[in-house]
């Protein structure tokens, strides 16, 4: 990659490491890119936010490609995870304490696998309060940290493939393919619902973006390593 790479445009493919933030990932490569080529002023985006508590494939651009942004976010996610059942918390992830238990006795491996089947297609679903959607110009995860109750508009997404690839005791391990605007912890969320129980998102890894994998990706340290080597 050389300077004239970076200022036309380039296609990162980052592995996004746990408790980073996606702002995080862009700043760290910006700072890292400027520092190699000398240069005072880079445009460096993301198209698609992860949360902090999950890993995984972030499409950064540089440069031009800056203005396809909005093209790779509109494109088809693929996801891999888990979720726990039998509990809940308010982010519907780890980010908050368990608040309530449910019974699990009466899930079984059939009833889990038979359930997947209601989320697939055109859904409507809500967005955790957790989240970091704007409403009356603040986020919501403001009001939520604040104890503020806010009405949270459902939203319709679209799940075209929704797989269960292990169960062990109240774990679940899933994949999803989705649209764009989906949350995995909402669906964590309603699928314990569905189940007559609760469920929380305790493992969360994006494993495409259209036709971006994360096996091409990179994790940052492997990214300014190779920048240094150039």
């Amino acid at each position: 990659m050389t300077k004239d790479d970076v200022l036309s445009g380039q296609v990162l493919l980052i592995d996004k490491p746990l408790h980073w933030t996606s702002f995080q990932a862009v700043n760290k490569l910006r700072w890292e890119i400027r520092q190699a080529f000398n240069i005072k002023k880079i445009k460096v985006g993301h198209a698609g936010t992860l949360d902090p508590l999950a890993t995984g494939l972030l499409v950064i651009c540089t440069g031009k490609m800056t203005k396809q942004i909005n093209i790779f976010q509109g494109q088809v996610k693929e996801y891999t995870g888990t979720f726990v059942l039998g509990s809940t918390t308010p982010s519907y992830d780890l980010e908050t304490e368990i608040d309530q238990t449910y019974p699990t006795e009466h899930i079984s491996e059939a009833l889990i696998h038979e359930t997947t089947k209601q989320f697939i297609g055109d859904i409507e679903q809500y967005p955790p309060v957790f989240s970091a959607i704007k409403k009356d110009g603040k986020r919501l995860y403001e009001f939520a940290r604040a104890g503020e109750t806010v009405e949270i508009k459902s939203r319709t997404v679209h799940i075209s493939e929704f797989e269960i690839t292990s169960i062990n005791g109240n774990s679940v391990e899933f994949r999803v393919v989705c649209s764009k605007g989906t949350y995995i912890r909402s669906l964590a969320n309603d699928f314990g619902k569905a189940l007559n129980s609760g469920a929380h998102l305790s493992v969360l890894r994006r494993t495409k973006i259209g036709d971006f994998s994360v096996d091409d990706a990179v994790t940052p340290e492997k990214f300014i390593e190779q920048l240094a080597s150039e």
